[in-house]
């Protein structure tokens, strides 16, 4: 493979990781985020604001719009509308102008559009929907965007919805819940019996890739997980371990009003927390994703298991220093 590619939140944990990815594989990457990386062809740029960073990605023929504001806390609803539903419009508008106009442009959405109760094994023919948490409904609006540029001939575009996306670097599912439970503050849900489905960086790179260069991949919707569902007692289980810490569970109800009250504490204090009655619900979650689409289309196949995937965390988080040497 060869080309160009421009990446947005390029120096993000996704993002970064695609940027990787491509170089490997002979592409010409550039990209943009809220500080210039000259060296890996990255400019300074806002995505929520039209701008020069959108001449940057002129020639491309791939662009993956991975930027966004990710969080379940209490978050300005605006700003994050801002950033996650008109950047999106941007990031098409500069898809649209590049020379010639892009090949693809593969949009990053996320299984929260699903919501937060959904059947097991939820497909990509269930409807999406909005609960009043910012980042889901900003991505229920961004994807709808997406799809209209489609439709109307504007560029070919493909959507990717992952799981719960862990490994090296990433902040949401590795990096915060080590630091909270090494702190004694981590309580998960539903006494630990929530289901989480995680994806490892490495799998989900190579979905995106598939879901950014397979001749069928235009026009589709893709949820990339591991293709398993595992429960939050499992799940995190793993960062105990490494902590040599026990797991902290309660009952649904005690541990949202917990989390409510924490970020009611974290708001006066003027800290910032995802802590919070949404994140609580979320893991909360009984249902699991299929990833039967993006396999029977892309022919899509998590090569990492959870164990591995672990395991190879595990081994970045010591060398970082962030859990005990064994």
């Amino acid at each position: 493979m060869s080309g160009r590619v421009f990446i947005t939140g390029a120096s993000g944990f996704i993002g970064r990781a695609l940027g990787d990815r491509f170089a490997r594989d002979g592409y010409e990457v550039r990209g943009v985020d809220v500080a210039a990386d000259p060296a890996r062809g990255v400019v300074a740029g806002d995505v929520g604001a039209p701008g020069a960073w959108q001449d940057h990605a002129a020639g491309s023929d791939l662009v993956i719009h991975t930027a966004a504001i990710v969080s379940m806390s209490g978050a300005d609803p605006r700003a994050v509308w801002r950033v996650n539903a008109l950047g999106t419009k941007h990031v098409l508008d500069a898809a649209t102008r590049a020379a010639g106009g892009a090949t693809r442009v593969v949009h990053l959405s996320s299984v929260t559009v699903f919501g937060f109760a959904f059947p097991d094994g939820v497909d990509e023919s269930y409807p999406t929907e909005p609960n009043g948490v910012p980042y889901v409904d900003t991505k229920i609006a961004s994807e709808a965007l997406v799809l209209r540029a489609h439709a109307a001939g504007e560029v070919p575009c493909a959507i990717v919805r992952p799981g719960d996306v862990y490994g090296p670097r990433s902040r949401p599912w590795t990096l915060l819940p080590v630091e909270e439970i090494e702190r004694r503050r981590f309580v998960l849900p539903a006494r630990g019996r929530g289901v989480f489905s995680p994806v490892f960086i490495d799998n989900l790179v190579d979905g995106i890739v598939l879901a950014a260069t397979h001749p069928d991949g235009a026009g589709g919707v893709f949820t990339l997980s591991d293709g398993v569902g595992v429960t939050t007692a499992e799940f995190f289980g793993h960062y105990a371990r490494m902590l040599g810490r026990r797991l902290a569970t309660l009952p649904t109800g005690p541990s949202r009003a917990l989390a409510s009250a924490a970020a009611l504490g974290a708001r006066v204090a003027r800290q910032e927390t995802e802590i919070n009655a949404s994140a609580a619900r979320y893991l909360a979650r009984t249902g699991t994703y299929s990833i039967a689409r993006a396999r029977d289309v892309l022919g899509y196949a998590p090569a990492v298991s959870l164990e591995d995937g672990m395991a190879r965390t595990e081994a970045w988080l010591r060398a970082e220093g962030r859990v005990p040497a064994s």
